[in-house]
């Protein structure tokens, strides 16, 4: 019998190391899966701002969206990186795109819990601690929710 269970960490630029040391202080025995979440919708305004807008003569190279997506990606990568070196202990890593939260949610149907940190006003306990998509998430996943603060408890 396996008594070892599944912690997807969902990361964000501003909360990953509060997560990753949650995860890392609370499940050392664990697997850890780090989920990092693109939001694709940033790089597709780019590039219609740039097909909509300056008119002929588009070339893909000059393209912001492409470049957002690029830089997008590597960033992704650079912070998973960076997040799997925190925990200091083999993990998986999943880098996806699309509507975050309901990539989030989809993920946390195979782990036994989900950490992710509070995303909204630092400075109120409650509803108001959470932003849009761990709203969401939280009210949708369908494991266990740890909610960390990002930094001190306030």
């Amino acid at each position: 019998m396996n008594d070892r269970t599944t912690v997807l960490v969902w990361i964000t630029e501003s909360t990953w190391t509060a997560c990753v040391d949650a995860a890392r202080d609370r499940a050392p025995h664990d697997d850890v899966v780090i989920l990092h979440v693109s939001d694709d919708d940033v790089a597709a305004a780019a590039h219609h701002a740039y097909a909509g807008l300056l008119g002929r003569g588009h070339t893909p190279e000059r393209d912001p969206g492409g470049r957002l997506a690029a830089l997008s990606g590597a960033a992704a990568a650079d912070l998973l990186e960076a997040a799997a070196h925190r925990l200091g202990r083999p993990c998986e890593l999943l880098d996806h795109h699309g509507d975050v939260e309901r990539e989030v949610v989809a993920a946390a149907a195979d782990a036994d819990l989900l950490i992710c940190a509070r995303d909204g006003d630092p400075h109120r306990p409650g509803p108001h601690s959470l932003g849009r998509a761990s709203r969401f998430v939280v009210d949708h996943a369908t494991c266990p929710v740890l909610l960390v603060w990002p930094a001190d408890q306030p």
